[in-house]
């Protein structure tokens, strides 16, 4: 078991979440940061469907009752352990916790979303195929509070564990490509141009739904609204405020307002660190 002594200020438990249900109005959902999730799990050599803890800004505290390899990888959070015996930890490499140890996450540096695997996964009852928290659906676990017990797998057979560091250093500013479309035939001539001339400012609220930012507002050809249709991850909605918003992993599957254009799916990490106060901006670049 891990115990959550304290969760920070959001945590949830997030796997590669539940595709296939967009039809009966099921988001996605899953690791918003889904390379970083990965990265984790072969870090301490498990599938790369198990689950792991997603850790909003950093500052959470875990308590581990038995013994375990983990990972931790996305937004570089300090690490420390605290345990009777000396223990090195840090990002992007596996390390032993053992048991009756404390694990201490400090803020991230940059990004926003840190993410730790343990070897076995965290072993949650899965609801439609995932272990993954749904901010908007509800389904999954509840979000991570202090108290809360999660159970790990099975590790199995011992299995080579993976040494690819993580990459080092702070990223440089983020720029986003964007596939033009579907919907951009409701925006004014020149609107994508308009979209990627100066960087946005992401607001205070943002949330695993998507990135609400704050800027130019694309000028619109056309007046009211679509009929509802489905909406993927990475679609760049504009609402009637005019102000853009990213669709990340609890997006819901359908929405009413057009999509000027939608972020690469390599990109979608890079948009899942971005905090509040981050700037960033857009290219267009056609192709998928």
């Amino acid at each position: 078991m891990i115990e959550i002594l304290a969760p920070g200020p959001y945590a949830t438990v997030q796997d590669l979440g539940r595709p296939g249900y967009a039809h009966l109005g099921v988001p996605c959902s899953g690791a918003a940061d889904e390379a970083s999730l990965r990265l984790a799990n072969r870090l301490v050599g498990n599938a790369k469907e198990a689950a792991g803890i997603e850790l909003t800004y950093g500052r959470a505290r875990l308590a581990f009752h038995a013994g375990a390899w983990v990972a931790v990888t996305g937004a570089p959070c300090p690490l420390t352990v605290r345990s009777a015996l000396p223990v090195g930890a840090g990002m992007g490499v596996p390390f032993w916790v053992p048991a009756g140890a404390e694990v201490r996450f400090g803020a991230p540096a940059w990004g926003l979303r840190t993410y730790l695997a343990v070897r076995g996964g965290i072993a949650v009852e899965p609801v439609l195929g995932s272990r993954s928290t749904d901010s908007l659906s509800g389904l999954g676990p509840a979000p991570l509070r202090q108290g809360s017990m999660l159970p790990v797998g099975d590790s199995g057979s011992l299995v080579e564990i993976s040494v690819d560091l993580a990459p080092a250093g702070k990223p440089p500013p983020a720029v986003l490509r964007i596939v033009p479309g579907p919907r951009d035939d409701w925006f004014a001539p020149g609107a994508l141009a308009e979209l990627c001339a100066e960087p946005y400012e992401v607001s205070q609220d943002s949330n695993r739904v998507g990135v609400r930012l704050r800027g130019r507002e694309p000028a619109r050809a056309r007046e009211g609204e679509l009929p509802s249709e489905g909406m993927v991850t990475g679609a760049v909605q504009v609402p009637p405020s005019g102000q853009p918003i990213i669709f990340l992993a609890d997006h819901p599957p359908t929405g009413g307002y057009p999509v000027i254009g939608v972020v690469r799916a390599a990109d979608l990490p890079i948009a899942a660190q971005l905090r509040p106060g981050d700037r960033v901006r857009f290219t267009v670049r056609p192709g998928r």
